[in-house]
């Protein structure tokens, strides 16, 4: 497999990163030996190098918990593996029947999690996540959906003081890596408008996409946008290219569960439709067909792709390594599935 730099970090990694929010019971509540086969069969498809991506938001600390509990089972040797921990969580007490923090995502956990957006918020999900990693450590850290964070505003002075919550966060992500604890800073989020807003303040090594460029939605501002910090030197992932499932038939889209209930969300089922029936036509899984374009993006060093199931993760890989050929991608365009400013 193809290995590339993350940006100015040194750090190699490969085109394939393992997203671990199946290990935090996203959408469904595993048991440890089915996520110890997940981790173990990610390992050998990857070695000799492989990458985790997690947060303390991902089941409040259970991802990280896990996925420190499998490698050390597995006895993976700790210059095998980089881990991008997304920080801005930390956990707390559960005192209801579910978490509080995302209602009707995560299943059968143990505790909550609270967001914390400050410089000591920062430090102390950072500790804890290496706690959690029990002997492994993240090498990458980031603010973990600033856009979330930003969204409660209910004000335009609400949201600058917000903003300055989170310009207070990277100060202590900086402070880590200045002080060697960690070798690049980055951010993670589903509104890639306010990683423009935030990349106007911070210094950034990498960032993480998510749910924005797929091949249902590649708004043309969002591409320029990665051109420009792609020639920046900035590392850039992409993430969440199923759309959370739905491109793959889930019910979820953006971490929501749909159902053809307006007119947008009926657009999307149409759009699905067409695009399950081209993918037949051209033998063509459309796993393949959107992690292809995916990779596509200018700047794209690689996926960050996530399964609950260990049968997946050779076929995930394959998909990265194996292009399509063009005659798909003009049928796509020919078709109207992708907008003219698409990248392939």
């Amino acid at each position: 497999m193809t290995e590339n730099n993350l940006g100015k970090t040194g750090i190699k990694m490969p085109s394939i990163v393992f997203g671990t929010s199946a290990l935090g019971n996203l959408f469904k509540a595993l048991d440890y030996q089915e996520k110890e086969a997940i981790v173990q069969e990610i390992i050998r498809c990857t070695q000799p190098l492989t990458f985790f991506d997690s947060a303390g938001k991902y089941g409040a600390g259970l991802a990280l918990e896990t996925l420190g509990k499998a490698l050390n089972a597995l006895n993976v040797p700790k210059d095998q593996v980089v881990i991008s921990n997304k920080l801005g969580c930390v956990r707390s007490p559960l005192l209801g029947d579910e978490p509080q923090f995302e209602k009707g995502v995560w299943k059968n956990l143990m505790y909550d999690a609270v967001q914390k957006i400050s410089y000591n918020g920062i430090m102390e999900s950072f500790e804890e996540g290496n706690e959690l990693l029990q002997g492994y450590s993240a090498q990458l850290v980031s603010v973990h959906d600033p856009d979330e964070y930003l969204a409660k505003a209910s004000s335009s002075e609400e949201e600058q003081k917000l903003l300055e919550d989170i310009l207070e966060a990277y100060r202590a992500l900086e402070d880590l890596k200045r002080s060697g604890h960690v070798k690049g800073i980055g951010i993670g989020a589903k509104n890639w408008e306010v990683i423009r807003k935030i990349y106007e303040h911070v210094k950034l090594d990498w960032v993480m996409f998510a749910n924005s460029m797929t091949i249902i939605s590649h708004p043309k501002e969002l591409l320029s946008f990665m051109q420009q910090i792609a020639n920046d030197g900035v590392g850039i992932m992409n993430s969440a290219v199923f759309q959370s499932g739905f491109l793959v038939g889930g019910e979820y889209y953006d971490y929501q569960l749909i159902k053809p209930d307006s007119h947008q969300n009926k657009s999307r089922f149409e759009w699905r439709d067409k695009f399950f029936n081209l993918c037949s036509e051209h033998t063509v899984s459309p796993a393949h067909a959107c992690i292809q374009f995916g990779l596509s993006a200018p700047g794209v060093s690689c996926l960050a792709l996530s399964t609950s199931d260990s049968e997946k993760v050779k076929r995930n890989v394959d998909f990265i390594t194996n292009s399509l050929p063009q005659s798909f991608w003009k049928a796509m365009h020919d078709r109207g599935l992708l907008h003219q400013h698409s990248p392939v």
